[in-house]
């Protein structure tokens, strides 16, 4: 995680952030949401709303409230299913009477590994997930989606969650939650995948982006080099895993309350799903396996010569 910024705006206030886009803040902070999930909403006439938020009365008139006299919502667009995403897509298409998209539902875009892991019941996780949500029209990777003077382009960024969207707007990016500014992404098995993540990084860092407009925090102004941190932060910590591997076989959690020693403890859970990730990925890769069975809580070892497998 990075230190806090100064990120402190109005919350149910829809800001203008540059010309033909607003952002409301929903009233849902927390430590993993930061001052609260991020709606965008982009256009002048017919309007995208870009992650409705939370199941919010107040933050669902708020996004009402910020439709002029001359403009309608005409596109309801959700990056991902979590509950301070996409709970509110139902409710506002239900005001508007607009489609709601997105990539699909929560269990869409999982990678064949954590298929097989969700099939097994053994691995956690399902935080935050909107198991309810279903949208009303699918987003392809690649899909364009046009509007009144907008267009969006649907790039599939799974590793948060297998069915996780970012959306380029010319050359900006709304990145959701993959990249933010003011901490890095959980990836918990089996909704989160780390090898996915580290893909999608390299997708977003191959193209050259002016702004990413995250789901929570302030804008990332310098897109390469926050995705050079995210991957740079990756890497160290699957280096301080394995070091710590091969002083003998450990749990994820074991592992995270010896890397994450500074992590407050209301963070550890998150920082031990990330871990296991991390030794998921790892698995993949051939460096790690686990002591018997593969489930949350199950030991890990490095394989006898983990140099020779990279």
């Amino acid at each position: 995680m990075q230190a806090p910024d100064n990120f402190d705006p109005p919350i149910g206030v829809a800001e203008t952030l540059e010309p033909c886009l607003r952002r409301i803040v929903a009233p849902n902070p927390s430590p993993m949401t930061y001052r609260g999930t991020n709606t965008y909403l982009l256009g002048t006439g017919g309007l995208a709303v870009i992650d409705p938020g939370p199941d919010d009365p107040a933050h669902l008139q708020a996004i009402l409230d910020a439709v002029g006299d001359a403009q309608h919502i005409s596109h309801i667009i959700v990056t991902h299913s979590h509950l301070d995403h996409s709970p509110l897509a139902r409710p506002l298409a239900q005001a508007c009477s607009a489609p709601v998209l997105a990539f699909g539902s929560a269990e869409a875009g999982r990678s064949p590994v954590m298929q097989d892991l969700a099939r097994s019941g053994l691995m956690g996780g399902g935080e935050g997930i909107d198991s309810a949500f279903v949208p009303d029209i699918t987003l392809a990777d690649g899909e364009q989606v046009k509007g009144d003077g907008w267009t969006l382009e649907a790039l599939h960024t799974p590793g948060h969650i297998g069915n996780h969207l970012s959306l380029a707007w010319n050359d900006a990016c709304f990145t959701a939650d993959h990249v933010m500014g003011w901490a890095s992404s959980l990836v918990s098995p089996p909704d989160g995948d780390l090898t996915d993540f580290m893909a999608s990084c390299a997708r977003l860092a191959a193209r050259d982006w002016r702004v990413f407009y995250p789901g929570h925090g302030a804008a990332v102004d310098d897109p390469a080099a926050r995705l050079n941190w995210l991957i740079s932060h990756r890497r160290a910590r699957e280096t301080s895993i394995l070091q710590e591997l091969r002083s003998g076989p450990a749990t994820a959690a074991t592992l995270a309350a010896r890397i994450y020693a500074d992590t407050p403890p209301a963070l550890l859970g998150a920082a031990t799903r990330n871990v296991l990730a991390h030794l998921i990925d790892l698995m993949g890769k051939s460096i790690t396996t686990p002591v018997g069975d593969l489930h949350a809580e199950a030991q890990f070892k490095v394989h006898p010569d983990p140099s020779e497998k990279k």
